[in-house]
């Protein structure tokens, strides 16, 4: 059912224009998603580490190109399943069903708390929720990802960490 695969630091598991055809476990390691857009900018959209799922949900559903890339920042280790595969699953295992639905539900959860901060806290307060949320964060994400995950330039986020 799932395939073990390891991944280096740097190395991609999804580049934007590529089909997204699994959804990955992570076992071991750390990943960050990100676009880049036509100007060449960097904007980190997510990132996952031990114990977590990640993919491009768009990519994966509707097997079209996809517009993130999904890299490594450790050596990483993963569980990835097929699309095909896991479409069978939900039909035999109707708990699988259901499983895959809570998971959903809780990222979507998640996504949404972090619009609410987006728009409704300034740069420092998004950082402490961050850290809040995420303690060991900084010791796993640059500074300049953690400062494109929260919408602020690295000066930006330099400057909140010397008033903290």
């Amino acid at each position: 059912l799932f395939t073990l695969r390891k991944i280096l630091p740097k190395q991609y598991l999804l580049q934007q224009g590529e089909v997204c055809r699994h959804e990955f476990f992570i076992l071991e390691g750390f990943l960050r998603s990100f676009f880049v857009d036509d100007q060449g900018n960097d904007h980190t959209l997510n990132f996952a580490y031990e114990d977590w799922w990640i993919s491009d949900s768009k990519s994966f559903l509707q097997q079209t190109p996809s517009n993130i890339n999904i890299i490594a920042s450790e050596s990483t280790v993963v569980m990835q399943i097929e699309k095909s595969i896991l479409d069978q699953l939900y039909y035999d295992l109707p708990i699988f069903d259901k499983f895959w639905r809570l998971l959903n539900q809780n990222f979507n959860l998640s996504q949404s708390e972090r619009i609410l901060n987006a728009i409704s806290m300034n740069g420092a307060e998004r950082y402490r929720a961050l850290l809040s949320k995420y303690p060991n964060i900084e010791s796993r994400l640059a500074q300049k990802h953690i400062a494109s995950y929260l919408g602020i330039t690295p000066v930006f986020l330099s400057m909140i960490r010397k008033n903290l």
